[in-house]
């Protein structure tokens, strides 16, 4: 990824500073895109490949694409605190986001495995936001009901998290799944085509 504007930053989180990775498009902002990544026992980072690719498309989509290290990565302090915390330092994040790119402007939550379960968490706290969840963690952890236009993309051969276990969390719900054929959980070799399939669907009216 080469945004026009890359600014590395710390804020001051719940258990101490927060790490955070803020892609800035030059042009008038869409919105604000706040990324969190995976599980943070499981070596996930805010640089993981799929947090970068989602970065990378809503910077390309005109967001302000926002992502961070969940406390106890990085340059993040405290430690794992079972997603409660983690939803904690997400609320800071975004609402530093908000103050410095404008209170107004809409925001997208997508997170990745661990990070989805976080932003699912964000959304029931705020007014309807529009999610994109990758690898949602389901059954690991209690994944929330989530709106009708939220995208979530999964592996068929994911073997961190069944596609059956989604398609159980999806279907009460009534909430279409993309399933890449022959794809694992971290997207190997599909990221480029994870990029197009969001963007694709961001853009459909």
């Amino acid at each position: 990824m080469t945004p026009r504007t890359t600014e590395r930053l710390t804020v001051d989180g719940p258990a101490g500073a927060l790490e955070v990775v803020c892609n800035v498009p030059n042009a008038p902002l869409t919105g604000i895109a706040l990324i969190a990544h995976p599980h943070p026992l499981q070596g996930g980072t805010l640089d993981n490949k799929v947090v970068q690719t989602l970065a990378k498309t809503f910077y390309a989509l005109g967001y302000a694409a926002v992502r961070f290290n969940f406390r106890g990565v990085g340059g993040s302090a405290g430690a794992f605190d079972d997603g409660i915390g983690e939803t904690d330092d997400a609320f800071t994040v975004l609402a530093q986001a908000k103050a410095k790119f404008g209170d107004a402007l809409p925001v997208v939550l997508a997170g990745f495995s661990f990070g989805s379960f976080v932003q699912t968490r964000v959304a029931k706290a705020m007014d309807a936001q529009r999610l994109v969840l990758i690898g949602p963690a389901v059954r690991r952890f209690a994944v929330e009901e989530v709106p009708a236009d939220t995208i979530v993309v999964h592996g068929e051969t994911d073997d961190v998290v069944p596609l059956a276990d989604v398609l159980a969390w999806a279907r009460p719900q009534e909430l279409p799944i993309i399933v890449f054929p022959g794809c694992g959980h971290f997207f190997h070799g599909r990221l480029p085509q994870l990029q197009r399939v969001i963007t694709g669907m961001w853009r459909r009216p």
